[in-house]
């Protein structure tokens, strides 16, 4: 399933040189990106953009990408937002935190550009079917209701 409108995504994180990196490897993918510095930056640009994807390092000031990650996943309203974490941090106990605050995938640096781009466009992918999903429970429910 082929989605015709451009995909928006946000990267969030404080280094404006992984920034321009990330920003380069999705040059192949047709999206529509904006950038955040910092935790709080972010979850104003999730509410403002409304990105489909987050790319999203860990260690940001303000709010770190966990707290960032767990409130857009709580939130009904962003909740389906996917979220790929892109961090330094690659211990066990990080991944369980990421996978803990919601998190869709999980990338550790340095980044490897192929498998970046992959691994996007399998989230983009799934989100589109997600929300064909829900578009599509929401219509059998209106004919339910309606009878």
């Amino acid at each position: 399933m082929e989605n015709s409108e451009t995909h928006r995504i946000l990267i969030a994180d404080d280094v404006p040189a992984n920034c321009e990196l990330l920003e380069a490897y999705l040059a192949n993918i047709d999206c529509e990106t904006e950038l955040a510095v910092d935790g709080n930056e972010a979850m104003e640009k999730v509410a403002s953009f409304k990105p489909d994807l987050v790319l999203l390092d860990v260690m940001m000031p303000k709010l770190s990408g966990f707290e960032v990650c767990q409130k857009i996943k709580s939130d009904p309203a962003t909740s389906g937002v996917m979220v790929l974490m892109v961090t330094a941090l690659n211990e066990l106990g990080d991944i369980e935190r990421a996978i803990d605050a919601g998190t869709n995938d999980f990338l550790s640096k340095p980044v490897n550009r192929v498998e970046l781009t992959k691994r996007v466009e399998n989230l983009l992918k799934l989100k589109g079917v997600t929300d064909e999903n829900e578009r599509l429970r929401q219509y059998i429910q209106q004919m339910e209701d309606g009878k």
